[in-house]
């Protein structure tokens, strides 16, 4: 008997865990039909094979595959105008800091299969929820750690050389222009979450010239996190989304009631000035003024306004991802979404 009520809670579990796990994977809608299969084109690649060739005609292949890219390339991210592309880029081969960043950038990138699956998934559920939009082209680039991803005239450009890996030699090297708390994001992982995240800002969901106070803000940065929520690979988590470490999330998560008290207290939500709401805003090692010894998380305002979108649409199942992207309505959505979090 005791052999019996022991089978039946384990069939019990499975068919839980069988449930749970479904109901999961079917909260996301069918994308296999929807065409999309993104191939990341190597610029990075051509440019370097073109040094075994003539500058003229390497220039002249380039120019014509890459168009707008090459032309951006040549006279925005490595020179200016005022240099011909032949000069620029015989420029550019003559540099052993260039060249050595170059080999590092094809060591660690033989192929972008990965990166290639993950965007074409994500693709796939921008097209189901937005079915004109033009999938760029993908276009990698070495610029000298400058653009991570750049958009342009129909293209994305993914800076390969600021997705090394967070314990590259070269970022130690550069730690006074960029900060340890941004490399550290360097990573393989995050190109698709950032390419996501600058065709959603850039190309679908531009900032209301309206928003002004910080709840405005919050709430569209929001947004902008929970499509992210809805169309990146479910293996992407929450500190990748944002760019927190994992101490980090998890000081924002034990500590959500406080920061929202805080926002209240303070009267900081209707405040309308950059200067002094930015802080709530912006990327940075911490928040000053909260937390002890510097352990606080940044971009609390951001962080905030993600849960509390997050909270509405959960309240209002009957509300779709396309019609809160076009809703401007801050307060409303702080206001049916019932946002309270409790103190742990």
């Amino acid at each position: 008997m005791m052999y019996n009520v022991k089978h039946k809670q384990i069939y019990l579990f499975f068919l839980f865990a069988f449930t749970f796990i479904s109901c999961r994977q079917n909260k996301r809608p069918d994308v296999s039909d929807v065409k999309v299969d993104i191939k990341i084109e190597r610029f990075d690649n051509d440019l370097l094979a073109g040094k075994r060739k003539s500058i003229e005609l390497t220039n002249d292949l380039l120019s014509e595959k890459y168009g707008f890219f090459y032309d951006d390339y040549v006279h925005k991210m490595v020179g200016t105008p005022a240099y011909s592309n032949v000069e620029i880029i015989n420029t550019l081969y003559k540099d052993p800091a260039y060249n050595d960043l170059m080999k590092e950038v094809d060591s660690i990138y033989p192929n972008l299969k990965p990166q290639e699956e993950g965007l074409t998934e994500t693709f796939k559920y921008i097209k189901y929820y937005y079915p004109k939009v033009i999938v760029p082209r993908f276009i990698t680039f070495v610029s000298g750690f400058s653009y991570p991803t750049p958009i342009g005239e129909g293209y994305l450009g993914i800076g390969l050389d600021t997705f090394l890996g967070k314990d590259s030699k070269f970022y130690r090297g550069i730690i006074e222009s960029v900060p340890l708390y941004m490399s550290r994001r360097f990573t393989p992982e995050n190109i698709v979450p950032r390419v996501a995240e600058t065709f959603a800002h850039e190309e679908l969901f531009p900032e209301p010239d309206v928003n002004r106070t910080l709840l405005s803000k919050m709430i569209f940065q929001g947004k902008i996190l929970y499509f992210l929520d809805q169309v990146l690979p479910e293996t992407v988590g929450d500190s990748t989304k944002i760019g927190y470490t994992s101490d980090q999330l998890g000081w924002v998560q034990n500590f959500e009631a406080d920061i929202w008290a805080y926002f209240l207290e303070n009267n900081t939500l209707y405040q309308t000035d950059y200067q002094k709401i930015q802080v709530y805003l912006s990327d940075g090692p911490f928040t000053p003024g909260l937390g002890e010894n510097r352990e606080s998380a940044p971009k609390l305002g951001v962080w905030t306004g993600w849960q509390i979108v997050r909270k509405y649409m959960k309240e209002n199942p009957n509300v779709t991802l396309q019609q809160l992207m076009v809703d401007n309505d801050a307060q409303k959505i702080l206001n049916k979404s019932k946002y309270k979090p409790k103190p742990k």
